[in-house]
């Protein structure tokens, strides 16, 4: 018994066991979790590495029934932990009462979204390893004053340490996609807190990159309001030069200038 790829369901399985073994391995425990949901298994490839991993307990998301029906065939050790649920859908604090780690060759057309769910999951969820296409996973791990660098860099890397970890051909994967992939890692940073009102420093960030050919000091005026002193260099830049570290200094202060007017 097989499973045939899903196009509808962005399905590319994973053929090469030694990159399944790579992304396991890249599973650091970070924060001393005990419990690692895979998202999209479909036969298993990625899986059977991460039951070798006994340091967790593995569990599985899976929405395509033909899969299911393959992981409780071929996998009895997973028995009571194969979830047949939409992963963006799962509300993962009363499914998983602790700590877990998010781990998978995601489907291209959900990846940003499951990274955007993790970051609404931020406290349980302290590691993700991530297949990503190339593109994403550089736009995730980007930094400052790269083309690759965008909103999705700064939300993520405010919370979370991001590593881009390798490239992987399109030949690696059944059937092969149009485009190369990239795994990454990313470890939350625990320990402080960003330091400024979150709601509006993502409004501040999301705000300037949809105008990121502009200085910050025209593309946030609707922000602003003419109140906030705007003399400083910052205020000349544009958003694709600022760290996490920048934007929050921008954040407090136009926090502070609507506060006391």
């Amino acid at each position: 018994m097989n499973v045939k790829p899903k196009k509808a369901l962005g399905q590319h399985f994973l053929k090469n066991p030694e990159i399944c073994q790579h992304i396991a391995e890249a599973i650091t425990i970070h924060g001393g979790y005990k419990k690692v949901l895979e998202i999209g298994p479909g036969m298993g490839a990625l899986t059977t590495y991460l039951l070798q991993r006994t340091e967790f307990e593995t569990h599985v998301v899976e929405i395509d029934r033909e899969s299911v029906d393959y992981l409780n065939i071929h996998f009895g050790e997973l028995r009571g932990r194969i979830h047949e649920a939409d992963f963006l859908r799962m509300p993962l604090d009363k499914m998983f009462n602790e700590p877990i780690a998010v781990v998978g060759n995601f489907p291209y057309n959900i990846s940003s979204q499951i990274v955007f769910k993790v970051l609404d999951h931020m406290d349980q969820v302290p590691e993700l390893v991530g297949m990503f296409q190339r593109e994403v996973a550089q736009r995730f791990a980007s930094g400052p004053g790269n083309k690759d660098y965008g909103i999705i860099s700064v939300l993520a890397q405010a919370y979370y340490d991001i590593e881009y970890l390798f490239t992987v051909n399109e030949d690696e994967f059944i059937p092969p996609p149009k485009v190369k992939s990239g795994v990454i890692r990313m470890r939350r940073k625990f320990g402080s807190q960003l330091g400024c009102d979150e709601k509006l420093f993502k409004q501040i960030v999301k705000t300037a990159f949809n105008q990121r050919r502009k200085t910050l000091r025209n593309s946030l005026k609707s922000i602003n309001q003419g109140k906030v002193d705007t003399s400083s260099t910052l205020w000349d830049k544009r958003p694709e030069q600022l760290g996490v570290e920048a934007f929050v200094e921008l954040t407090n202060s136009i926090q502070e200038a609507l506060s006391s007017n």
